[in-house]
């Protein structure tokens, strides 16, 4: 058997970095949150080399991903996105929300959140219909 997916709430929480999630995804998601808190931050001339990791944690997770999630039969919707891109995607907006609370209007607050909120519940579809076999992501490993 597989391991399920995390829900939306323990990916969330694994962004944050609280609690610890138990799961393969929580520290690559933790950890692009962190690279991209720190490319919206001082550390702007480090962006190649912040960027260059990420593209490794969305590779690593996209392999996790492929070993590790069931095969879905060739019918089966394709996704657009691999499961790496759009952790990474959640870490961002994670990163955004976070400094729109210090930094933005309220309109701006608002609507990184609202993003998140919206990207999250799009996330925990696309696990429940990965782990049924009701939905497959594209072979980019």
């Amino acid at each position: 058997m597989t391991e399920p997916l995390p829900t939306r709430s323990q990916l969330l929480q694994a962004c944050r970095g609280r609690p610890p999630v138990d799961h393969f995804l929580a520290p690559h998601a933790r950890e692009l949150t962190v690279l991209h808190h720190r490319r919206l931050g001082e550390e702007r001339d480090a962006v190649p080399t912040l960027d260059e990791r990420r593209a490794q944690l969305v590779r690593g997770i996209d392999r996790w991903a492929r070993a590790n999630l069931p095969v879905a039969p060739g019918g089966a919707y394709l996704h657009t996105e691999g499961l790496g891109a759009i952790t990474d995607r959640l870490a961002q907006l994670t990163a955004h929300a976070h400094s729109a609370l210090a930094e933005s209007s309220d309109w701006d607050l608002w609507f990184a959140w609202e993003r998140l909120a919206e990207l999250a519940v799009a996330y925990e579809d696309l696990a429940t219909e990965l782990v049924a076999g009701r939905r497959r992501l594209p072979d980019i490993t």
